[in-house]
């Protein structure tokens, strides 16, 4: 089974910078959609970061101007870049990849990679 790992979280101050990346375990092929969430304890997951097959991106507004996510198909890795990080980033990020399986669509999570935005 395919797994996803991220990494590059960590802390960092406000206004400043961080790249995650998340790599699979083995080449995914049919991948139709990945993404990035955001989870805060006590609060449901959130959406900052879509991309599609096509390079179509979608960003809520709380992270627009400021979030790009990308992709490395060589290296079967997804990136988010992070910049004027705010306080309220902080929490831990986890990547999806959705692909066409054998038979049905497949959605594998990785196991996030915390973000820490302080003075």
């Amino acid at each position: 089974q395919v797994h996803l790992v991220e990494t590059g979280g960590g802390l960092v101050q406000p206004g400043g910078s961080l790249r995650l990346s998340c790599t699979a375990s083995e080449h995914i092929d049919n991948i139709y959609s990945m993404a990035w969430y955001r989870q805060v304890p006590g609060k449901q997951r959130e959406l900052v970061a879509a991309l599609t097959k096509r390079g179509g991106t979608t960003y809520p507004d709380s992270v627009k101007g400021r979030f790009s996510i990308s992709r490395d198909s060589a290296k079967d890795t997804l990136y988010l870049q992070m910049n004027d990080l705010k306080p309220e980033d902080t929490g831990n990020y986890t990547c999806l990849v959705d692909y066409d399986g054998p038979k049905l669509p497949i959605r594998i999570w990785g196991q996030g990679t915390q973000v820490t935005v302080s003075s």
